[in-house]
């Protein structure tokens, strides 16, 4: 019975906007953990809070997500620098990259930046497989539901990259099959049938409702600000900067500059420098 009250309330509000323009940009707040148990008795106390405070504008970050009834953009918010910091500090953006989504089209395009390189991949948008329950929540003024995903972990980011390098390692010689290469992410989400758009962060959609708050691994990404329907129009554009390539030859790049920036990294260690 929940379930159906749930869908009658979901389809109402969907028809009551399919007649209107209706568009809006939401701030979020991302903040990811990390795991600094790993490294064991290697490193002091001392060290591990100076990595995370370097490591904060990697871990902490603002973005906007603008949208309409077809489209998405999301992006990130770039502060300046402080006077002397510039370049002192791990993971700030420059500015560059945006994840598009067009329902229409039923397509995603993410312009990113790695390695002082620039690509844009393009992939079909197949419907995620989300588990929707009756659960619900308010964040901010809005009523939220929850709904739960497994998926692949599939993308290449430079923290797990460094994770498996780092697991291949303690293996030594093991010629085993890792189980990486079937890596699950379980992911929950909070979406508002209020704000009637497939959209949410990052590469998320699929739900019948604005994602306000998302959880994946060790990432919580939370809507702190919605506009909707602003006074000046929201244009929403498609990424056609950098070289166009498939998410596996994406990944098979990134993996080996991360492993050549490890590789020198080593070789810095043995050399008598600290990293």
């Amino acid at each position: 019975m929940k379930r159906l009250i749930l869908l009658t309330l979901l389809l109402s509000t969907s028809i009551g906007f399919s007649q209107k323009k209706f568009e809006g940009k939401a701030t979020y707040m991302s903040k990811t953990t990390m795991d600094m148990s790993r490294f064991g008795n290697n490193v002091s106390e001392a060290q591990k809070k100076q990595w995370m405070a370097r490591m904060k504008n990697f871990l902490e970050k603002t973005y906007t997500l603008s949208f309409n009834q077809n489209e998405s953009s999301w992006k990130e918010d770039v502060k300046l620098d402080a006077p002397g910091t510039r370049g002192m500090r791990w993971g700030a953006s420059n500015g560059q990259g945006s994840i598009y989504k067009n329902f229409a089209n039923a397509e995603m395009v993410e312009d990113i930046e790695s390695f002082s390189k620039r690509f844009r991949i393009q992939e079909e948008m197949a419907q995620p497989q989300w588990q929707m329950t009756a659960e619900t929540k308010k964040i901010g003024q809005y009523t939220c539901y929850k709904a739960t995903l497994v998926k692949a972990d599939d993308r290449i980011t430079m923290s797990n990259m460094w994770r498996r390098m780092r697991r291949r390692g303690d293996q030594k010689k093991d010629s085993t099959k890792t189980k990486e290469d079937i890596k699950t992410l379980a992911v929950t989400a909070w979406f508002t049938p209020e704000i009637p758009v497939k959209t949410g962060p990052a590469e998320y959609y699929g739900l019948p409702g604005l994602i306000l708050e998302l959880n994946a691994g060790r990432t919580t990404m939370l809507c702190t600000e919605v506009v909707l329907n602003p006074e000046e129009s929201i244009t929403i554009q498609v990424p056609s900067k950098g070289k166009e390539v498939s998410r596996d030859e994406y990944n098979t790049i990134i993996k080996e500059k991360t492993r050549e920036m490890r590789e020198r990294f080593r070789r810095g260690r043995r050399g008598g420098r600290r990293f």
